[in-house]
Formats: C-alpha cells, sequence, structure tokens
C-alpha cells in the first residue's frame, strides 16, 4: 500500500504491529499487553510451564482474580465448588513467571475489563489479548483488543506475539444524539436487533458519528464491550480529546515527558478521510429507546414497550406479548458492561427514594474495587442498599453462573450483563438484558418496567 494511501484506524493498528507477513491476509502480529484471569489465564500458564517455555516479557502481563470470585463483603476467595484450585494455581503461576496480580484485597483489582482502562494499563494504540470474548471493550480506547484462546494466550505469553488473519473492516455510523433515558447498552443492543447476532462477523467494527462523539468515555466501554455479541473480532473508537482527559493521571499511564510523547501518537489514530471499508453501516440514534431482551441471544431485543416478535420456550415469552409489566424474581446491575461508577450512578438517580417490590432479591456489584469505593465516597452504596440492593465487592459475579449467587429454575431475573444465552445465569433461569436504569426501574416495579 503506497504510503499516502488513505487507511482506516484498524488498518493502522494492524499495520503497525505486523512482525513478518506470513501469506495472504495473514501476519505475525506483536502483543503489547496480555491480560490474564483466573479461569484461562492458569491454563495457559500451567501448559506453558510443563513445556519448560518462559514468560517472554512478565512486565506486560497482568492477571486479574475476577470471574469465579465470591463478591460477598468480607470474602476470602471462591464459593464455586473446585473454585480454590483456579485461584492457587493462578497465584502460583504468576509468581514463578512474575506476572503482577491483582487479587482479593488489592485496591485496584477488578473485572479485567473495567480494571485494565481505569488503570491505565490499556492504552491508545496498543495491541490487547485476553483469553476472554469481551476483550474488545479496549477497542473503545482507540486500542486493537480481542478474545483468544488459552493455547492462544500461551503462545503469546511465549512469543509476545500471535500469527493472525487479517480481518475485514465495517463503520457504523451514528446519526443524532441518544435520548432521555436511552444508554450506550441500548444502543448495541438496538443494534444487535437491527443487523443480527452474525451482523460484524469476523470483522472490526469502527463506531463513528456524533452518538459516540458525544458519550462519554465510559460509554463508549459499554458499547465496545457488545462488539462481540455482533460476531465481531474486535469493536474501535478513535482515541480523542475526551479520552486523552480521561486517561491522564491514571496510575499506570504515561506522565511527564512521556505522557506528551504519547499524545503526539495517539492523536494520529484516527480513519483517514477517503478510506474504504468492506461494509458500511448508518444508524440513527434518536430513534433508539430503552431496550429489553426477550430472547436467549442479545440480538433478541426489542424496545422495552414493544411486544416479543416471536415464541421463546425457554423464556416463556409468547409472540405479540407484551414485555412490559412480565413479573421478575430478581434484578442484577454489575459486569464488564455495566459496572462502571457512571452505570451505578444511572441505576441510583432511579432508586433514590424507593423501594424494591416485595419477592425480588437485587444486587449490585461493582466493576472495580476503585469503583466501588469511588461510589461509596458519593454515598451511593446507600442510595442501593436503602432501596433494598445487596452491596458487594467486585467481581463478575452474575454475568454467568459460576461466579454469583444461585437462583432457582424458572426464576426471572433483568440484568445489566451482556449475554442472556440458556442457563448463563444458572440452570433454568431466564435473563432479559437491559440497562442498568432500566434493571433499577424493574427492581422497583417488581416487573419490567420502563425507566423515563
Amino acid at each position: 500500500m503506497a504510503a499516502d494511501t488513505p487507511r482506516t484506524l484498524f488498518a493502522k493498528l494492524w499495520d503497525a504491529h505486523v512482525v513478518a507477513p506470513l501469506g495472504e491476509r495473514e501476519d505475525l502480529i506483536a502483543i503489547d499487553r496480555i491480560f490474564l484471569h483466573e479461569r484461562m489465564g492458569s491454563v495457559a500458564l500451567q501448559s506453558l510451564a510443563e513445556a519448560r517455555r518462559a514468560v517472554v516479557d512478565p512486565d506486560r502481563v497482568f492477571a486479574m482474580i475476577d470471574h469465579i470470585v465470591d463478591t460477598t463483603p468480607g470474602r476470602t476467595g471462591t464459593l464455586v465448588p473446585g473454585g480454590e484450585a483456579f485461584l492457587t494455581a493462578t497465584r502460583e503461576a504468576c509468581a514463578a513467571a512474575g506476572i503482577r496480580v491483582f487479587d482479593i484485597g488489592d485496591g485496584e483489582q477488578g473485572i479485567v475489563h473495567v480494571a485494565g482502562p481505569e488503570l491505565g494499563l490499556a492504552l491508545p494504540g496498543a495491541t490487547i489479548v485476553c483469553p476472554d470474548s469481551h476483550t474488545c471493550t479496549q477497542g473503545a480506547l482507540g486500542a486493537l483488543a480481542w478474545g483468544i484462546g488459552a493455547s492462544e494466550a500461551e503462545h503469546a505469553l511465549a512469543t509476545g506475539t500471535l500469527r493472525m488473519t487479517r480481518a475485514g473492516t465495517m463503520r457504523i455510523t451514528i446519526d443524532g444524539r441518544l435520548g432521555h433515558g436511552v444508554t450506550a447498552k441500548d444502543l448495541a443492543l438496538a443494534l444487535l436487533a437491527r443487523f443480527g447476532a452474525d451482523g460484524g462477523q469476523g470483522m472490526a467494527v469502527e463506531y463513528a458519528g456524533e452518538a459516540v462523539r458525544a458519550m462519554e468515555v465510559e460509554a463508549r466501554l459499554t458499547l465496545c464491550n457488545m462488539a462481540t455479541e455482533f460476531g465481531a473480532m474486535t469493536g474501535l473508537i478513535a482515541p480523542d480529546a475526551v479520552l486523552f482527559a480521561w486517561l491522564r493521571g491514571r496510575p499506570h499511564a504515561p506522565a511527564g515527558a512521556a505522557w506528551e510523547a504519547a499524545l503526539a501518537t495517539w492523536r494520529e489514530l484516527a480513519t483517514d478521510d477517503g478510506a474504504t471499508f468492506d461494509i458500511e453501516h448508518c444508524f440513527d440514534a434518536r430513534d433508539v429507546a430503552p431496550m429489553i431482551g426477550w430472547g436467549t441471544s442479545p440480538a433478541q431485543s426489542v424496545a422495552v414497550g414493544d411486544r416479543a416478535p416471536a415464541d421463546n420456550a425457554y423464556m416463556a415469552v409468547e409472540g405479540g406479548a407484551p414485555l412490559l409489566g412480565l413479573p421478575i424474581d430478581a434484578a442484577f446491575i454489575g459486569s464488564c458492561t455495566n459496572g462502571r461508577l457512571s452505570d451505578l450512578r444511572a441505576a441510583a438517580d432511579v432508586l433514590r427514594g424507593r423501594q424494591v417490590a416485595p419477592g425480588v432479591r437485587a444486587w449490585v456489584v461493582p466493576g472495580s474495587t476503585s469503583v466501588r469505593a469511588a461510589a461509596e465516597a458519593e454515598g451511593l452504596d446507600r442510595v442501593f442498599t436503602d432501596a433494598g440492593f445487596e452491596w458487594r465487592e467486585s467481581g463478575c459475579s452474575m454475568c454467568f453462573h459460576a461466579g454469583g449467587p444461585g437462583l432457582p429454575p424458572g426464576s426471572r431475573v433483568v440484568s445489566s450483563t451482556n449475554r442472556n444465552f440458556e442457563g448463563r445465569q444458572g440452570v433454568g433461569v431466564r435473563t432479559h438484558i437491559a440497562s442498568p436504569a432500566t434493571v433499577a426501574a424493574s427492581a422497583v416495579a417488581g416487573v419490567l418496567a420502563d425507566p423515563r
């Protein structure tokens, strides 16, 4: 490609990390950051040790205890049967390899996709991998971030590289502004409902347009988090002044002269005028309403006032039936999608002066220990507990069955998580995914409710 040929943001990030071309559309890519967690990280590290290979650069690797950790206040480990073995294995393998672990009791511990950005471990221009599908969250910072498997993690740990097939490119330009009570989570679900769970299959999806530029960084993280539900390799947003102000002073971000040098590079991370994408979509943010999942795929979502378009036996939802007013048993606020401080503020705004409906169990799990501390400094914890929510320690918790409180089969839960697959929150549990505000409103009403 000629030096003056317009390039996409994805192309700039990819080209900057090519170590060697390997064939048509295949390259050896340098990896700047490797994030691990206790469910999959220990597997990769143990396999590496058994092969008698070393981690090539431990300073680029960071491990979070987040997935199966107990979130009950005063926690010491995990409530998952056999889970302690994963915690022990991760701690021992990381100690042997010289890898930093953000463990229980660490003030910087949190869900990896929440803590990574807020600590400045994830930065614009970096390639970031983690054995977790929601690694694409970090693309909101202008990073090239994607989820990998344990064997790929082992290769990246040993070599600092991965053999990759170059992804196709898609741009979704979102015009207008989101309306009152409508969030980035609602936008993500609306995009999924329109284009389908395979609408971005294998693509690097860049989000652009007025609505995206108007978003705060935490909202952008939510939008990119859901790119994997779209089938995409990753989601991307070009870094801008809003992001730079948010990153400045983060614990592990550059400082002083290094910060100024980084800024000079980061300002070049934007799609050039005239650059072409394999697929382009346009979407109007003004058409988005608060969304709610009705089925067992995130793409099976509708505006909260709409009716279910088809039957779903698992969810006990009939086609043509309204979702508003459907009784719920539980409500959950948290996850790498919606466990940030802004998410907790939005939910607390709905809950002030109100009570969770009788018979509804409700939990809020901050996405990181830092988020928890900041929320407590603002008094948000008291808003939640006064309303009848349990206030927990940080972790993945009810995002999936292995990390949260158990619910009996047939329970109906409204959740700010990213997935509503069968059994995702427990055997036979029915999950309606929504924004934190919608979860809070539904918890108060005792039925699926419109937060507006």
